[in-house]
């Protein structure tokens, strides 16, 4: 029986990322506030938010200094555009920081509310700016599957997860897929991850050579792919890939819209992987996810040729309403300023190995077939079989009933297929990490216990 909340909630509110058929039987978790790690229902039974909401309220709930930046902001100029040559001090302070600690030479920064805003801006300018260099035919973009880059038209389309194409008529004809680089599922039998590195580097020059070098733009990639289920690319990926794109002028897009601002322990996630992108999208962890922002750093090349096509068309003919907001902007900045004052990226370093220990013993669990984790994010991929890897009947959502025993132990975890992810809040403790890793082991023995009960590893 579903309270009168929840009621509400499913006769008015339409869910993303959501069975729709089913929530009007199992209801909505309602939750009410925040502190900390820990965010607590309409009956005030607290969870550990072991997903930094969607791996973005990276410094926690409750933090009044953010609060009070909205607040100062919100009294002295609430909303002021960026449009027809205007601006504001919080705007141009932000991106002054962002070219500060950009992990690539950075001339500009454009400003949006969202990362699928962000990579949607990537792929407008990618077409805008080979108009601009006299290449009209240089427009493809070449993704990975499992990849995740956002919702919009554009970036629903770069996103590699086939439930986010099927019945929308995506993805658009300019974009392309390459191989996922997942080793644990996609290696050969015996392929060092080295090897298996090469192999893709070879597979994506074959592929930007099948299409035509002339007419491939851009590849774009997550560091650590995370709505694709926390993978991490191989040993030497991004050192791989990379000469590749350099030898056919395809430029490397880095959606750090996740790993960015210290989520594997540096303030992006390119840092970390060797990756050397051209051009950066950026949201989330920016304001620790209390208002929305999202953005993209370009280059000194890129600004020159935005510059010259906007001198001979009369305008830039791209922008938000919301793009720079003064209040997401003044927020941004004090987040940037709380990381850098509590060295929380030091912080995130400190207890990235209790976390990575934790989370890598449940490789042991019979359910578990491969325990992943990077910085201070990971997933157990739960299979039917751990010595042939088979996987569990996608119909029975084997990890979904997972996720939801964890919610019934205090914990928020997020089932992306047969996985369950973990990306806890940067401010988290060892303590609160060992709390996170029990009671997900508890949901994960309840989990073993329903797949015995249920007969679900049966071969099909």
């Amino acid at each position: 029986m579903l309270t009168n909340l929840q009621a509400r909630d499913v006769a008015t509110v339409l869910h993303p990322y959501s069975n729709l058929a089913a929530l009007p039987q199992a209801g909505t978790l309602i939750l009410e506030r925040g502190e900390g790690v820990h965010v607590y229902d309409v009956d005030g039974k607290p969870y550990i938010e072991g997903m930094a909401g969607l791996w973005c309220n990276a410094l926690g709930h409750g933090r009044e200094e953010l609060v009070e930046a909205a607040a100062e902001q919100m009294r002295k100029l609430p909303f002021a555009h960026l449009f027809s040559g205007k601006s504001h001090d919080p705007a141009i302070a932000l991106a002054e920081k962002l070219k500060e600690l950009a992990p690539t030479p950075a001339a500009k920064v454009f400003f949006c509310s969202s990362g699928s805003e962000a990579n949607d801006t990537q792929m407008k300018l990618v077409w805008y700016v080979n108009n601009a260099l006299g290449r009209p035919g240089k427009k493809k973009i070449i993704s990975r599957h499992k990849a995740y880059h956002g919702v919009t038209i554009a970036s629903a389309s770069l996103t590699g997860l086939p439930n986010n194409h099927r019945d929308f008529d995506l993805p658009l004809s300019s974009v392309r897929h390459a191989a996922c680089p997942h080793h644990y599922r996609f290696a050969h039998e015996g392929e060092t991850e080295a090897e298996f590195s090469a192999r893709l580097a070879r597979e994506l020059d074959a592929q930007i050579e099948a299409e035509g070098p002339e007419t491939v733009a851009a590849f774009i990639a997550e560091p650590v792919m995370g709505a694709g289920g926390v993978i991490a690319p191989p040993e030497g990926y991004f050192a791989a890939i990379q000469p590749v794109l350099e030898r056919h002028d395809v430029m490397l897009i880095a959606d750090e819209v996740i790993c960015g601002f210290g989520r594997l322990g540096e303030w992006f996630g390119s840092s970390v992987v060797g990756a050397k992108p051209d051009t950066v999208s950026i949201a989330k962890a920016l304001t620790s996810a209390y208002v929305p922002l999202g953005g993209v750093i370009i280059p000194d090349w890129i600004d020159d040729a935005l510059t010259a096509q906007s001198a001979k068309i009369g305008v830039f003919g791209h922008g938000f309403t919301y793009s720079g907001h003064p209040v997401a902007a003044a927020v941004a900045l004090k987040t940037i300023e709380i990381m850098e004052r509590e060295d929380i990226l030091g912080r995130v370093r400190s207890v990235m190995p209790q976390f990575q220990r934790r989370l890598a013993a449940f490789a042991d669990h019979p359910l578990v077939g491969e325990a992943r984790a990077i910085g201070l994010m990971g997933a157990t991929e739960l299979v039917a079989d751990k010595r042939s890897k088979r996987a569990f009947d996608p119909t029975r959502g084997v990890a979904a009933k997972a996720a939801f025993f964890a919610e019934q132990e205090g914990l928020i975890v997020r089932a992306i297929g047969d996985s369950v992810a973990v990306c806890p809040p940067l401010v988290i403790t060892e303590s609160e990490n060992d709390a996170l890793f029990e009671r997900l082991g508890r949901a994960l023995d309840k989990t073993e216990e329903w797949v015995s009960r249920e007969g679900l590893r049966a071969a099909a």
